[in-house]
């Protein structure tokens, strides 16, 4: 695998136009697995590991890389598998998710493929393989399935979710005399639930929708009701990774459409934040926030329901 992301930087044109590139990877079998690559800063064999006690099972143990020390996990256990096996015979995909970087160990990594988000679909319901899934598509006539980091990394070492009492108080001191309400669209479950629990803490009415594609048109809806977006709602907060429609395109499609005249958008994913803060500015959005600081999270949301009020 080496050289495989050395190509990285170059691929942030592709970003804005729906599209992204998956890292192909495999577990413990034939059934292959993906991730973006904006989430990768290094593929590697595996390295001696340092095995801390009394850590989570899944964490294998930690890795001294250059100059850092970062946390291994077993992705098979850590999606309720078998453990993918001996780490000496194994690769570790380094990620960066949630401000903190971690590894996570593969039996193999395969390569990088090109595709359209409007390839990335929802997992089907009801199977019993979605618990750990945020999507699924199809590489070579294969199914390849999409992992929720973000609902391992919950279990494995969860956040704070509680808004600490001096921002809820001052968010109190300036809550809006009517119940705003305020639209979300995030593809993972887990996030969902901590953008709702975060926004719901602070009196907002939510909306939670489960990609780009499905809040584009809960809005065209409204429209051809009658109804500016922007006046019933005081934002929308989207991920940025999202099958069928990522958040850049959603945002872009929102700017493009005078109906939605007003909207205020917030970018709210795990990506990247240098990179995001351009992107930003290039669809169009009015913030960038990292994910998940519940207290930025909640102080943005309530000088921005004030601010919605005052106005209109």
């Amino acid at each position: 695998m080496a050289g495989v992301l050395d190509t990285v930087d170059q691929r942030t044109q592709l970003v804005g136009e729906n599209r992204l590139e998956l890292l192909l990877f495999r577990l413990n079998g034939p059934q292959v697995y993906g991730i973006n690559v904006f989430k990768v800063k290094e593929v590697l064999q595996c390295p001696p590991l340092t095995i801390l006690p009394k850590s989570h099972h899944v964490v294998i143990g930690v890795a001294h890389i250059r100059s850092g020390t970062i946390p291994i996990m077993d992705m098979g256990l850590a999606t309720s598998n078998p453990s993918v096996g001996d780490p000496k015979a194994c690769f570790v995909i380094i990620t960066e998710y949630n401000m903190a970087t971690q590894g996570f160990l593969v039996s193999g990594v395969e390569r990088i493929v090109n595709m359209n988000w409007e390839e990335i679909h929802p997992p089907p319901k009801g199977t019993g393989r979605e618990h750990y899934l945020t999507a699924v598509t199809e590489v070579d006539e294969r199914l390849v399935e999409i992992i929720d980091v973000e609902k391992i990394l919950s279990e494995v070492s969860p956040m704070e979710e509680a808004i600490s009492e001096d921002v809820l108080e001052s968010a109190r001191e300036n809550a809006p005399d009517e119940i705003p309400k305020v639209l979300i669209a995030d593809d993972s479950k887990i996030a969902r639930k901590q953008v709702t629990k975060c926004l719901e803490a602070l009196g907002v009415e939510v909306t939670a929708l489960c990609d780009g594609r499905e809040a584009l048109t809960h809005l065209q809806e409204m429209v051809t009701s009658g109804v500016n977006p922007a006046d019933h709602y005081s934002m929308m907060i989207s991920d940025i990774e999202m099958p069928e429609m990522d958040g850049y395109t959603l945002t872009t499609a929102v700017r493009n459409d005078p109906n939605m005249k007003g909207m205020h958008i917030i970018l709210h994913t795990s990506l990247s934040g240098v990179f995001n803060e351009s992107m930003v500015q290039k669809v169009g959005a009015d913030d960038f926030i990292a994910k998940f600081n519940p207290d930025v999270l909640a102080a943005k949301v309530s000088e921005r329901t004030a601010a919605f009020q005052a106005s209109s």
